[in-house]
């Protein structure tokens, strides 16, 4: 007859390490989404300010009102963070990234998520795997 004793440690133990995981995905995607949000709102030229005070992420979809110019998914499951920018003051968020036929784009969305995206999916990957392996080695 098997040990379900043993059987019932390795189910927790991976319920245990399916949480930590998840724990330590969601952690490192707010981190990167807080970088990507700090280097936009670095780039984004500024008049009145309401623009670059416009700019944030969200679990999910954006805010009403706000325009979503980037969702960045987990490697594995349904975690997403979208990053976005504009609300009613400040419409013209898509303008200043792409310009207009009277008015040169000034990029500060698309080149702040390209220069991260890298580190971000390497953070998230990196944050699992060592979650799981804490858990699985019995540290966690």
């Amino acid at each position: 007859m098997a040990d379900d004793g043993g059987l019932a440690r390795v189910q927790r133990k991976m319920l245990a390490m399916a949480k930590a995981g998840e724990t330590a995905m969601r952690q490192a995607m707010e981190t990167g989404a807080n970088e990507i949000v700090a280097m936009m709102k670095s780039l984004v030229p500024v008049d009145k300010g309401d623009l670059k005070l416009s700019i944030g992420w969200t679990w999910g979809k954006a805010p009403k009102g706000s325009i979503s110019m980037g969702t960045l998914n987990a490697t594995k499951g349904n975690a997403a963070i979208t990053i976005y920018a504009g609300d009613d003051k400040a419409f013209y968020a898509k303008w200043v990234e792409f310009g207009t036929k009277n008015a040169a784009a000034s990029p500060y969305f698309y080149v702040s998520y390209r220069a991260n995206k890298k580190r971000f999916t390497r953070r998230v990957n990196t944050a699992v795997s060592k979650a799981v392996r804490k858990v699985w080695n019995g540290n966690g």
